[in-house]
């Protein structure tokens, strides 16, 4: 019972330290880092993946309507059947 009792008071002990550390720490973290593009480059957001946008890239047909956002379009073909950013 004693064993048992020193446990709890230890596992508690160290619960309440933690607490009170933690919110001394700052929460200013930032919860994500934005891709950084080139001169000439837009950076955009398809499909979910952060991408450095230029005009003649290989793009995906089907995300055109998220391309327009950001001012291209993904409707040329090549002679081989690729699209291309206008």
């Amino acid at each position: 019972m004693k064993k048992r009792f020193l446990v709890v008071v230890a596992t508690a002990a160290l619960a309440f330290a933690g607490g009170t550390a933690s919110s001394a720490a700052p929460t200013h973290a930032p919860l994500a880092v934005a891709k950084v593009c080139s001169v000439g480059y837009k950076h955009a957001v398809i499909g979910g993946v952060q991408k450095c946008l230029r005009r003649g890239q290989y793009c995906a047909h089907r995300y055109d309507s998220q391309y327009r956002r950001y001012g291209f379009r993904c409707i040329r073909r090549d002679s081989r059947g690729s699209y291309h950013l206008t």
